[in-house]
């Protein structure tokens, strides 16, 4: 076990073969692969997704930006260099999937468009469009976000990009600010995305 532990690649081919296991037991139970059980698949897959990218917006927000004024100048091209990269990495594409994953289950269920107007076109006669339809413009400005500033900026602030000390300052500000505003967004949409299915089913 702790061989398989010790190897990240490992584990997560043992977890997703437990996780298959675990949705066909549920494709079992549901007897047939319908809209209900796409449906599951999907928000699970949201989930999945939702919790790598605003867990890593987190990493970043409460442990790294803070502690990095904190790091001696030698220490700080090994965050810079390999552990921000990396970071990023996941971040920026966990984001994509779970924009991805969430457009998908709203159309599963119906109410895509309708929560796209947050309710307009029903005279806001079901609330229950209007709170996801919230959430889902929160989230699609927190995606706008990770593509269009915060990875291209970090991009310059990390070197991964040509840049003088200036543009590197100016692109890691901006970059930093960015983040900012998805964690101040980030809460009140997982408010929507939380409450809505037990309060309205």
């Amino acid at each position: 076990m702790a061989k398989l532990l010790s190897n990240l690649r490992d584990t997560i081919i043992v977890s997703a073969i437990l996780a298959l296991i675990m949705i066909g037991g549920y494709f079992s139970h549901n007897g047939a692969a319908d809209s209900i059980f796409w449906q599951a698949v999907f928000r699970f897959l949201h989930i999945q997704f939702g919790i790598m990218w605003i867990g890593l917006l987190y990493y970043f927000n409460f442990v790294q930006i803070p502690q990095m004024a904190q790091i001696p100048a030698e220490l700080k091209p090994a965050v810079s260099k390999y552990i921000a990269p990396a970071a990023l990495f996941w971040f920026r594409w966990a984001a994509l999937f779970t924009w991805v994953a969430g457009v998908i289950l709203a159309i599963n269920r119906g109410y895509f468009v309708q929560a796209l107007t947050l309710g307009v076109l029903e005279g806001f006669s079901v609330p229950q469009h209007t709170f996801i339809g919230v959430g889902m413009w929160l989230a699609t400005v927190m995606f706008f976000n990770v593509w269009v500033f915060i990875w291209p900026n970090q991009k310059i602030a990390l070197g991964i990009v040509e840049g003088d000390a200036d543009a590197k300052a100016k692109a890691g500000r901006t970059a930093m600010l960015f983040s900012r505003t998805n964690t101040l967004l980030s809460i009140p949409m997982l408010v929507t995305m939380a409450m809505n299915q037990t309060i309205f089913g």
